[in-house]
């Protein structure tokens, strides 16, 4: 166990990190092309979303063989007996989970707010029925609180990691409560998202129920019935 959450304490975050690269790169891609693209099919974005989760598996698959490990007291040590990970593997996260990400973020809603002014004013998008602007704030609120809330954290288990222990997990709590935010946050800001879970739930509760089946001799009556309605 000490090794499984030593394991999913970064692939996690990575992981989150990663994805939300990926949908603001989806946006990207809508807002500058109306029409569907390449990302548009589900199986290919079911296959960059394995992808980015097996990348992220292996980069963080030597926790599984080398953390954690007994004392001679008979405690348990998070670090790596054959070498030393730590901080190393801090600075190595700060760059995967939070620079690397974040400039991607930036970048590309940087690139959506560019395509939304420019085209706000065609008569195509004043049409459209694609809600790219709902979406798009919260892409740039999302980015905002991923700084705010996720680098501080990072960074002070990179380079500040022999400080007080109560501010570090002050912020790692802040840090996790960031992911936490996401479900809330596409709810109250995403119409479509909200649209779509309710349009769920709803389909859920609706396939719990059973219809009555008719006998064909009281459905062909039923049907006979209805039919001159329709003529008239």
């Amino acid at each position: 166990m000490c090794r499984f959450f030593s394991f999913l304490n970064y692939f996690a975050a990575q992981s989150s990190a990663w994805l939300r690269v990926f949908v603001s790169l989806d946006r990207y891609l809508s807002s500058s092309f109306l029409h569907r693209t390449w990302f548009s099919k589900s199986k290919n974005v079911l296959i960059n979303i394995a992808c980015i989760m097996i990348i992220l598996f292996l980069l963080n698959f030597q926790f599984f063989i080398f953390a954690c490990y007994y004392r001679a007291n008979g405690t348990i040590s998070v670090f790596f007996l054959a070498f030393q990970i730590y901080p190393l593997w801090d600075y190595i996260n700060l760059a995967v989970y939070n620079c690397a990400p974040f400039v991607l973020m930036v970048t590309f809603n940087i690139g959506v707010i560019y395509h939304l002014f420019r085209l706000r004013r065609t008569t195509i998008v004043q049409n459209s029925r694609i809600q790219h602007r709902s979406i798009s704030i919260a892409l740039v609120i999302t980015t905002f609180l991923f700084l705010i809330m996720t680098i501080p954290a990072t960074v002070c288990y990179a380079f500040f990691y022999e400080s007080n222990l109560t501010l570090l997990h002050l912020l790692d709590g802040i840090l996790y409560t960031y992911h936490i935010l996401s479900f809330p946050l596409y709810m109250i800001t995403l119409e479509e998202f909200r649209r779509e879970f309710l349009a769920m739930v709803i389909c859920k509760r609706n396939n719990e129920r059973v219809a009555p089946q008719m006998p064909a001799g009281v459905l062909q009556q039923k049907m006979n019935e209805i039919k001159p309605t329709f003529n008239t």
